[in-house]
């Protein structure tokens, strides 16, 4: 297999687009991306793409990305793998690119969850990721199932809904100075403590808001890679993990094994430890995910999560930053895009120029659980060197 570089990253704001539609985000994000290769990309340099994308209502999506960057001949491929979809995505063209089919590729995913037309498209796709003779009819939406695992959490665990806030705030914090981010203002522990039920234990402020938005980035091989830059971030390792979707099949309510089972083939492709990972965006679509993640992807021990909040090792600074970003918590989730936005996060994080910078970050890693907990994707990427 031949070694992937990422040499652009771009994505837009997370925000309610009201006025743009899916074909206006999709070519502002990979002008960003673009706008990132050191010397300079061409939109013929494509050979392949791999687009994003939970659903549209402006068309089928691979269409869609062929009109929006006027590439009618360009091979286009949907990907779709509810929450995991963007590193999903990564991980496609990643084999597409090492098996030596293409030496250049696009990555890219949009989402509107702020269009009513797509909101309602998207809320029945929902109840199709889910059992429909037991979980639909049980009212299994994704906050009282996420609830289910993190009361279980909680129970048996040492963590308490006050470990959730904090991780809300750390979010919020690194969110409001993020200019691309969905929330940017910054939470207090009462705040988030105080807020109204979604579903127990699931405050307003632990739960993800509702964005539109898109994300790109461009991947090739070490063959080419010179042409673009001299600087490249390279793809150490993906993997991807699944899981039953029915709770009833579940025989451990605290912890998410699609997560384990995509982290041990990512880190095992890389040949890399948790312990190596310098910086992470995790996924925080409710913030007990973020803090159970921590153990399954090896960060902590069995139930000692909490204790990475507890001393702000996951806040910048600390020894193991977590959504420097914001996470989906404040930058948004548009389904298709947020995986590659994680990425574009990372490659701005490993050459240096992140608005929230880890000092000295090599090595990080993205992560994505979804489906409502039935697929999980992770990525690691490593810089360039400072």
């Amino acid at each position: 297999m031949r070694r992937v570089a990422v040499v652009g990253a771009g994505m837009t704001p997370f925000a309610e687009h009201f006025a743009l539609g899916i074909k206006d985000l999709l070519p502002m994000a990979f002008a960003d991306c673009a706008a990132s290769v050191d010397k300079g990309f061409r939109l013929a340099d494509l050979e392949a793409a791999w687009f994003g994308a939970m659903g549209t209502t402006d068309g089928f999506p691979a269409g869609v990305l062929a009109d929006a960057l006027g590439l009618p001949e360009l091979p286009v491929t949907h990907i779709e793998n509810s929450c995991a979809t963007g590193n999903d995505a990564v991980r496609n063209a990643l084999f597409a690119i090492a098996s030596g089919a293409v030496d250049v590729a696009l990555v890219i995913g949009a989402d509107k969850l702020r269009e009513t037309a797509q909101r309602d498209l998207l809320g029945e796709w929902e109840s199709l990721n889910r059992d429909k003779t037991w979980d639909v009819q049980l009212g299994m939406f994704a906050p009282a199932g996420f609830a289910l695992h993190v009361n279980r959490y909680l129970y048996e665990s040492h963590a308490t809904r006050e470990h959730l806030a904090m991780v809300a705030v750390k979010n919020h914090r690194h969110g409001a100075r993020n200019p691309k981010a969905r929330l940017r203002f910054e939470i207090t522990l009462e705040q988030a403590v105080s807020a109204p039920v979604v579903a127990d234990p699931f405050g307003v402020y632990d739960c993800v808001p509702q964005s539109d938005g898109a994300a790109a980035l461009i991947l090739v091989a070490e063959d080419v890679v010179d042409r673009y830059t001299d600087r490249p971030v390279w793809v150490r390792g993906v993997g991807l993990g699944l899981d039953s979707v029915m709770y009833q099949h579940k025989r451990d309510m605290t912890s998410f094994p699609a997560t384990v089972r995509a982290a041990r083939r990512a880190f095992g492709m890389a040949g890399l430890r948790p312990s190596d990972i310098d910086v992470a965006e995790v996924h925080d679509f409710f913030t007990g995910i973020e803090l159970m993640s921590y153990e399954d992807l090896g960060f902590a021990d069995r139930f000692e999560a909490r204790k990475l909040v507890e001393t702000g090792a996951t806040s910048v600074g600390g020894a193991l930053p977590v959504n420097p970003s914001g996470g989906l918590k404040s930058k948004g989730h548009p389904p298709g895009a947020t995986g590659v936005a994680q990425c574009v996060e990372l490659f701005e994080q490993l050459r240096g120029h992140a608005c929230n910078q880890v000092d000295g970050a090599r090595v990080g890693l993205a992560h994505n659980l979804g489906g409502p907990t039935a697929v999980a994707a992770v990525t690691i990427l490593e810089g360039p060197g400072r």
